[in-house]
């Protein structure tokens, strides 16, 4: 879980560099990011993190993190047809065997947007 505290610490530190240039100092409802399959961040650790270290901070105290997974695919350059490798066993091509080349998605750890607690508005990042 050491990596996951981590991250939290940097998106909490993101959050609050944020919300201090924002316009209207609001509470945040939710948290939504895209966390790709191949980033090797565990999506219950990061939410529980996030759980905990919310608590510190004022406008984030009831916020939610939402994440939106984003699958692992590759491209076959010989085949030249996208793949989902078998993250951890097997990254070649399963039709021609050639070596992982192109990633095409799942290294993605970004926030898409965030919600307020005040109103439906949300702002995409």
């Amino acid at each position: 879980m050491p990596h996951e505290v981590d991250m939290t610490k940097a998106l909490i530190l993101s959050l609050k560099e944020w919300w201090a240039e924002a316009q209207e100092a609001r509470q945040v409802k939710a948290v939504i990011l895209q966390v790709g399959d191949f980033t090797c961040v565990e999506p219950d650790l990061l939410t529980r993190s996030f759980a905990q270290q919310r608590l510190s901070v004022p406008f984030l105290q009831d916020a939610e993190l939402v994440i939106h997974p984003i699958p692992f695919v590759a491209h076959c350059r010989a085949c030249v047809q996208d793949y989902q490798p078998d993250l951890g066993l097997h990254y070649a091509c399963p039709t021609c065997q050639a070596p992982l080349h192109d990633i095409r998605s799942g290294r993605e750890l970004k926030i898409e947007r965030v919600e307020w607690a005040d109103e439906m508005a949300s702002i995409k990042m």
